[in-house]
């Protein structure tokens, strides 16, 4: 009996351990297609999307190149740096750096890519919305 219990003991434990992990692999966009409601986007309506988006979200977002958009957001000590290159039909979002987000051979703090899906999300809204 007592040599179940320790068994169901050292389950759980690494359970719980695994539940707490604070890092998990990058998440990337990659060539998400642009969907609007306005025939033929230009590649303008495209770039005040992007910058749009990650603005009402608290990015500072620089459209530094012809599709091309740096996406910075700073929470605290915390720093995450995208880039989001576009086209007219598709746009990606990639990982450029970061700071104080434990980012190490492809993984980083979880915090990170809910806060590209939310980037993400944001884009397609205001894309649909053109």
């Amino acid at each position: 009996m007592l040599r179940n219990l320790g068994g169901i003991f050292a389950v759980t434990v690494v359970l719980l351990l695994a539940g707490c992990a604070t890092t998990q692999p990058v998440f990337d966009v990659t060539q998400a297609p642009v969907v609007t409601n306005k025939p033929n986007p230009s590649m303008d309506d495209v770039r005040q999307a992007v910058v749009r988006a990650g603005s009402t979200l608290g990015w500072q977002m620089n459209p530094d190149r012809a599709g091309h958009v740096t996406g910075r957001l700073l929470l605290r000590t915390h720093v995450a740096v995208v880039d989001v290159d576009y086209t007219q039909n598709a746009y990606s979002i990639k990982y450029r750096e970061s700071t104080n987000l434990d980012y190490s051979d492809g993984k980083i703090h979880r915090n990170y890519n809910g806060w590209i899906q939310n980037l993400d999300k944001a884009i397609r809204i205001q894309l649909q919305n053109l």
